[in-house]
C-alpha cells in the first residue's frame, strides 16, 4: 500500500509546506495585516486615519460586514 504522500510525489503533486508557528513568523503575518490600533498615541491614529483614507486592504474590525 502507498501512503497519500507517495501517492502525491509520484503523480506530480507538490506537498504544501508547513508554516512554522514562531513569534517570529507569528510577528510577520500581523504586520502584513494593516488593522486599527487598539491603542497608541495620537500620531498611531492619525498615520491610522491616513492609511485607511488611501488604501482599500485596510481592516477595520468597526466596519459593518455584508452577511
Amino acid at each position: 500500500m502507498i501512503s497519500p504522500s507517495d501517492f502525491m510525489k509520484k503523480h506530480g503533486f507538490e506537498e504544501e509546506e508547513e508554516k512554522e508557528h514562531t513569534l517570529a513568523e507569528n510577528s510577520k503575518a500581523r504586520a502584513r495585516k494593516i488593522r486599527k490600533p487598539n491603542a497608541g498615541t495620537p500620531h498611531d491614529w492619525e498615520d491610522w486615519e491616513r492609511y485607511k483614507s488611501t488604501h482599500d486592504d485596510a481592516e477595520d474590525p468597526d466596519a459593518e460586514v455584508d452577511r
